[in-house]
């Protein structure tokens, strides 16, 4: 992979597969959603030769590795993450060109995957931590219940976020004893590729690989009998797809999708600068498009007003551009077609007569025109039956529903078909308790919402739609291995005399 800090220079990254980088035949070419016509860099497109490869790797290196204990592997772990930071700021550079997101999003992208290899490997302790039943009445048996790694998993991971979401998942695979094949994603593979490569070069030949290429070529990854298990972030209808495919070999899944979060403001919530900053950035961190970003504000009627009116005044200050340039607080969206769903969604608001107030203006720099830019929006008492409303919007939109009893507002939280993040908002620790616990999702905030106010040793995963399985913590570890019983019959007493 080339290494360079001229982040107008394209990046090239290749595939690594069994120790070794490797070029393709062809390869992905990566633009850059805010300059229409420039190429960030290619990235390599591998065939279904190459993905086979990928998979006989990943299985040749797994009864080395998994027959290591866990502190054992811990420590080759933590070697292999060291010097990591030294490429931060490049990383973070052409993570922003190719994603569209401001630097600074970029760069904690790439510190949160650090901070999660190494709570991963806080975990080592715990692995292979195993009990003992002992003989009981009728039971002449100490069984002994312990846990195994399942073998070679599929780990693929999102646009938005991707080396973070990474680090949801691939040390918790590898600590558990399993060999792990990472798939960055298509629109947005350069930097998780350059980060993922340089720590599987430190680890055993085949322990962790990387491939990119087109969807069509990587069927395998799923269908491959040789695949124990796929991790898959993204979208509700890509994860219907994995199921489907994995189903054909009954290969387990663990399936992050997408979120319809509600933000519920009771009539006590306390809105002060400190809160109104963190509800703001709850909804237009990365202009919108992180699953567990608010996408429904229901807000006590009597402080509907405030809740509108906080929100304005910060996206009054929002300044829409570049994402590397100095000062830009909002990039674009990712593709052009998420750009004009979401556009269509608030086009469709103002047709059926909701209150809609825009923010912000686009960009004046000609290289910039055509980019995925669109200016936020506040949807103010919209119909409740409204896309804005039901679907996920994944931009910079969202609408703000008065709400007068506690029981309506928990009602139209639960309403449809998501149910990965909730955040409840009072004055009130027993009302915060009382009314989380009805909300039907994953994970809960007090006061607070948002996937940089995650607690990242906590198990995290949605309900409904939004997917199944957990990822971070031990129940994350757990996800990626098998729980077995051995069972010793206990020789007889002699009879006495």
């Amino acid at each position: 992979m080339t290494n360079t800090t001229d982040t107008a220079a394209p990046v090239t990254t290749g595939l690594f597969i069994g120790g070794s980088e490797r070029q393709a035949g062809s390869t992905l070419e990566i633009p850059d959603p805010g300059k229409p016509g420039v190429v960030v860099g290619h990235a390599a497109a591998a065939s279904a030769a190459d993905v086979d490869d990928a998979i006989a790797a990943a299985k040749a290196a797994f009864p080395a590795w998994s027959a290591l204990s866990a502190q054992q592997r811990a420590e080759q772990m933590r070697a292999a993450l060291e010097g990591i930071a030294d490429f931060r700021d490049e990383d973070a550079a052409i993570l922003s060109q190719e994603n569209g997101k401001i630097r600074q999003e970029a760069w904690v992208d790439s510190l949160v995957f650090e901070i999660r290899w190494n709570l991963a490997l806080s975990l080592a302790d715990e692995v292979d931590a195993a009990k003992v039943l002992p003989p009981a009445p009728g039971i002449p048996v100490s069984t002994t219940v312990a846990f195994q790694p399942l073998g070679v998993v599929t780990v693929i991971v999102p646009f938005n976020w991707p080396i973070a979401i990474l680090a949801a998942s691939l040390p918790h695979a590898l600590l558990a004893g399993n060999t792990a094949i990472v798939k960055p994603p298509p629109t947005a593979p350069l930097a998780t590729t350059r980060v993922v490569q340089r720590i599987a070069e430190k680890l055993p030949p085949g322990v962790l690989n990387v491939v990119t290429g087109k969807d069509a070529d990587m069927a395998a990854l799923i269908t491959s009998p040789d695949i124990a298990k796929v991790c898959f972030t993204g979208s509700v209808g890509g994860g219907r797809r994995i199921m489907e495919m994995a189903a054909k070999s009954l290969t387990r899944v663990t399936l992050e999708l997408g979120g319809n979060d509600p933000a519920v403001i009771l009539e006590d919530a306390v809105l002060d600068e400190t809160h109104l900053d963190r509800l703001y950035a709850a909804v237009f961190d990365t202009t919108g498009q992180i699953c567990m970003n608010a996408k429904r504000i229901y807000v006590h009627r009597s402080r509907l007003d405030e809740v509108a009116a906080g929100l304005a005044s910060r996206l009054e200050q929002a300044v829409i551009g570049y994402g590397l340039d100095e000062g830009t607080t909002m990039g674009p969206l990712h593709s052009p077609v998420q750009k004009a769903f979401v556009a269509e969604l608030i086009e469709e608001a103002k047709a059926a007569g909701a209150d809609v107030r825009e923010y912000g203006s686009l960009p004046a720099d000609p290289a910039l025109q055509g980019g995925n830019f669109l200016r936020p929006a506040l949807v103010i008492d919209p119909d409740p039956e409204l896309r804005v409303v039901t679907q996920e919007q994944f931009g910079p939109v969202i609408p703000l529903l008065p709400f007068d009893t506690e029981e309506e507002a928990v009602r139209a939280a639960n309403s449809g078909w998501a149910g990965l993040c909730a955040s409840v908002w009072t004055a009130e620790r027993a009302t915060a308790d009382r009314v989380g616990a009805q909300l039907v999702c994953g994970y809960v905030w007090v006061n607070d919402h948002g996937a940089t106010r995650l607690d990242l040793r906590a198990p995290f995963g949605g309900m409904k739609q939004s997917g199944m399985g957990r990822e971070q913590g031990i129940e994350g570890v757990r996800a990626f291995q098998d729980t077995r019983a051995i069972a010793h019959l206990e020789p007889e007493t002699p009879a006495a005399g």
